[in-house]
């Protein structure tokens, strides 16, 4: 066992504030675990563990400054002492403006006023890739030495990537999303340059490396290579001030930064207001970027992984996704499940084909389900109601008109039949022939989709063994149905085979308790038992 003492890496500046402590004295820690973020004037770095072990100390605190050398803790590590973690500056390492005393000013000929196209590259980031994570330019503006050209973000930095020079942008070569490495194309910037002294810019630590070798005044810089032209797409996008790792946590969340309220020092956004601004977000409900519960899905460049084809939305489908998404967040959802034995009633359907060819109507599983669900709807009359939009009323209806979801090319589509409890089988079957031609036709008339009290969704043509349907709120239950199969079941002396229909029953827990959800199946699983309760 062994004590590590981590200390402040070179950070490329004079000091840096320590803005967060990722860990607690006697935590253990993993070997590159992020332990404090470091903030500078530039760049916002986070500092890893250079081994595992036992947090014994933290001799930092949240505002204090800290220079390259200074302790950040120590830990207690099985393995053999190791560097410290000073691979962190190369991260964090950009070239910036510097102060007075780190600037050497190079005589220029007397020469009239000129104008000349200067192209920027990305510079030395300390990684091999890094994200453009915003943008703070755009094709037309003026800028100054110093302004912030975009925000690039590895790992475990952030940085920003400051202009070197006065001039008017002209053209950039990145976007947002974009991964760039060193000596890709930023901007091109037009520049006017005087007759007055140039003073170039270089990092102190360049300056003191050349006055070692040279004990002369550091007197030349890196010159801007001039590249072809680019245009780009350009975008300035809002400025936030965050550490990589909220940054992370806000695009897998997906939530836009800019929206959420910050208590960190000098208003930055610390992980505490990521979470509390998404725990806010779910207890109103809707996505998080706008104030409800779901974050919006990230956005992915399918293209780069093969061959793609996109097609648009129908109208159908688009209104199914909103409702989907609308019932999803509004309604706690409970499903219950049980197993009708249907052998008798199925027997007795199939009985009736010769009937139904005479009328010229198919009797399907879906009339009689239909039939009892009205009955069990009557003798349980929550699940016949629904929540009034003040939140403080319940509506309960003395109608009984039952959704049918149908699957149509072009999406789901539920018409209703209305008065289900007062028609006989074959009024419904009738029904429901009638209407799920006219869905899958195209040819449904918007009030015969309205006013449902509840729902059935059958997937037993399809198959499947059980699912959780999303209650189409303001209803406060829809049933799902599986495909019927052939099981063994004991009667008391011996395994028979029987009929059995799989149910699923999603309900609204505000509306309906577990009680009433469990009398409701009950009810209906017996029903379905036999033929005589279709009368």
């Amino acid at each position: 066992m062994s004590t590590t003492q981590i200390s402040v890496p070179d950070i490329g500046a004079d000091s840096a504030e320590v803005i967060e402590i990722l860990i607690t004295e006697g935590e253990q820690i993993s070997e590159e675990q992020s332990i404090v973020v470091l903030e500078s004037d530039k760049a916002s770095m986070e500092v890893p563990a250079p081994a595992s072990g036992e947090v014994l100390k933290i001799h930092v605190k949240v505002g204090d400054q800290v220079a390259e050398g200074e302790l950040i803790a120590d830990i207690a590590s099985a393995d053999a002492p190791v560097k410290e973690s000073s691979a962190v500056a190369e991260t964090m390492q950009v070239e910036s403006p510097t102060s007075e005393s780190d600037t050497a000013v190079e005589p220029a000929p007397s020469q009239a006023a000129t104008t000349s196209v200067i192209a920027y590259q990305v510079p030395d980031i300390g990684s091999d890739e890094s994200e453009i994570i915003e943008l703070s330019v755009a094709v037309g503006d003026s800028i100054s030495e110093g302004d912030t050209i975009c925000v690039a973000e590895s790992d475990k930095a952030s940085l920003e990537i400051p202009a070197e020079a006065d001039g008017k942008v002209i053209s950039i070569a990145i976007a947002v999303g974009d991964t760039v490495g060193q000596g890709n194309a930023l901007i091109e910037l037009e520049v006017t340059q005087s007759a007055e002294p140039v003073v170039s810019t270089i990092t102190a630590s360049a300056a003191r490396e050349d006055a070692a070798k040279t004990e002369a005044p550091a007197q030349s810089a890196a010159a801007p290579v001039t590249l072809a032209k680019t245009t780009a797409p350009a975008g300035a996008s809002g400025s936030v001030y965050a550490g990589p790792a909220v940054r992370k946590l806000a695009r897998e969340l997906g939530v836009d930064l800019t929206k959420v309220p910050s208590t960190g020092t000098r208003g930055r956004i610390v992980k505490d207001d990521l979470h509390n601004y998404v725990k806010n977000a779910l207890k109103v409900g809707g996505s998080a970027d706008a104030g409800s519960g779901v974050p919006s899905a990230p956005v992915v460049n399918w293209s780069k992984f093969g061959d793609i084809r996109t097609e648009p939305m129908t109208k159908i489908q688009k209104f199914t996704a909103d409702n989907m998404s609308r019932c999803w967040l509004n309604v706690p959802h409970v499903t219950q499940f049980d197993n009708a034995d249907v052998t008798d009633v199925e027997s007795y359907r199939q009985g009736l084909k010769e009937e139904g060819a005479s009328k010229g109507i198919k009797m399907s599983p879906v009339a009689f389900l239909m039939k009892l669900a009205a009955k069990a709807l009557r003798e349980n009359p929550k699940f016949n109601s629904s929540i009034h939009e003040d939140g403080k009323t319940i509506v309960y209806r003395d109608y009984c008109h039952i959704g049918l979801a149908v699957d149509t090319p072009a999406g789901l589509m539920v018409p209703v039949i209305r008065d289900a409890d007062t028609k006989d089988i074959w009024e419904l079957a009738a029904d429901i022939i009638e209407l799920a031609t006219k869905a899958k036709e195209g040819k449904l008339k918007p009030n015969e989709m309205q006013g449902a009290s509840f729902t059935i969704s059958s997937l037993g043509a399809i198959g499947g063994t059980g699912f959780t349907p999303i209650v189409p709120s303001p209803q406060v239950g829809i049933l799902g149905v599986s495909k019927t199969s052939i099981q063994p079941v004991w009667d008391g002396k011996a395994f028979i085979p029987r009929n059995l229909m799989p149910l699923a029953l999603s309900y609204d827990h505000r509306a309906v308790n577990g009680g009433d959800a469990g009398r409701f199946l009950t009810y209906l699983v017996e029903q379905l038992s036999s033929v005589d309760n279709l009368q």
